[in-house]
């Protein structure tokens, strides 16, 4: 028998998380987490892999669920369900190009919450496409290499961060999503300590790889400094366009009698 489909909801009102949680509870389905925040889902997606993410259109934080629910369906696959109570036509509009699998309007009855989770999930899971190609890795292997995996957004912005990120950035998780790459760590040149130019800049303006590999060191807030190899490139979406960067940081092990 096949464990029941596990779900993740995002929504900042707790009465509404616990009203959906309840519904889907008492239809058998597993709610893995309750996260208020766009940026929190984001990471959370990449961590749990949901079956299904129910989400507000709306959301307090830096990135609202539109934006969320781009990322999560693009880099992970995760099908995205959206519960909203706006009636702005315009932003409703928007929402579309989330790619959600359907839209559930507040006030909503449990009849209406069951009949789309199941068809969000019946047609996820007979979605025509390549469903194993993440275009920046499968997140199943990305949360546990022995390497730092980065992804930002167009403007810097840190969205995603693996465990070994978590333990080499140093400082509590809280504090880097969302968070411009720079203001938690800086890559310098290993001998004279300058600045290195913005690799995440250069890929994502000229939609280009960048490795920087000589000379190479980080430098986190917390005083870590380690010599490494930087790989930059850009990660488009389904339809080839410009979605996010991928920042992966590897260790370089010292050589047997080297400095």
């Amino acid at each position: 028998m096949a464990p029941p489909p596990r779900i993740l909801i995002v929504d900042d009102d707790s009465i509404i998380t616990h009203l959906i949680s309840t519904m889907l509870q008492k239809k058998g389905y597993t709610v893995i987490g309750i996260v208020t925040k766009g940026e929190e889902a984001v990471i959370k997606a990449g961590e749990l892999h949901p079956d299904l993410v129910i989400m507000d259109v709306g959301l307090s934080g830096t990135m609202d669920g539109i934006d969320a629910a781009h990322y999560i369906f693009q880099l992970f696959h995760c099908p995205v369900l959206f519960i909203t109570g706006i009636s702005d036509e315009e932003r409703l509009d928007k929402v579309k190009y989330s790619r959600p699998y359907g839209i559930i309007f507040k006030p909503f009855t449990m009849i209406e919450i069951a009949t789309n989770v199941e068809l969000a999930l019946y047609n996820h899971t007979n979605r025509v496409g390549a469903k194993n190609e993440f275009p920046a890795g499968d997140p199943k292997k990305l949360a546990d290499v022995l390497e730092a995996v980065i992804v930002t957004d167009r403007q810097g912005r840190i969205i995603y961060y693996n465990n070994y990120a978590a333990w080499f950035i140093d400082i509590p998780k809280e504090k880097i999503l969302m968070k411009y790459w720079r203001e938690v760590l800086m890559l310098v040149h290993d001998q004279s300590g300058e600045q290195l130019k913005d690799p995440i800049a250069e890929a994502a303006k000229n939609q280009t790889g960048v490795v920087l590999d000589t000379h190479t060191a980080v430098v986190t807030t917390t005083g870590k400094n380690r010599k490494v190899r930087v790989s930059v490139r850009p990660v488009k979406d389904d339809h080839e366009r410009f979605l996010a960067v991928l920042f992966s940081i590897k260790e370089k092990t010292p050589k047997p009698g080297g400095v």
